[in-house]
């Protein structure tokens, strides 16, 4: 199976688009189409009001980062911690399931959590700004 090591910088890609797409999708919908909405959506859910900007934007800003590959880890982190508090404080209560269910921000936040341990893979501009990494790529 060592033959399938070689796939691994497409799976990050295809990690990376697929997890930025939806992001700038829906960050893209809060930032333009609603951002006072989505704040007081956010401080009815008993948090600061100026987290539903770091929310919105963490969603389309670090979308947009995760999609082309520049401060991968960080962005993702970013988005990570946006869908664990969207499952704590919207979705938990619908069951993993449910109408309104956690599968789905569940499963943006694994990729956010892969994507912050292993980085944005070798096909994104973090690779190609990081010092030494065409030395590396070798």
């Amino acid at each position: 199976m060592r033959y399938l090591d070689r796939l691994q910088p497409l799976a990050l890609l295809l990690m990376r688009l697929t997890l930025g797409a939806v992001m700038v999708g829906h960050g893209y919908h809060n930032v333009f189409g609603g951002l006072h909405h989505h704040v007081l959506l956010v401080q009815s859910l008993g948090l600061p009001a100026w987290l539903g900007y770091v929310s919105a934007f963490a969603e389309f800003v670090g979308g947009i980062l995760v999609l082309i590959g520049l401060f991968t880890r960080a962005a993702a982190f970013a988005i990570c911690i946006d869908m664990c508090v969207a499952i704590a404080k919207v979705h938990f209560p619908h069951g993993l399931m449910g109408q309104g269910g956690y599968e789905f921000p569940l499963s943006l936040a694994t990729l956010a959590f892969a994507l912050v341990c292993f980085g944005g893979g070798p096909i994104a501009f973090d690779h190609i700004r990081a010092p030494g990494s065409v030395a590396k790529s070798k």
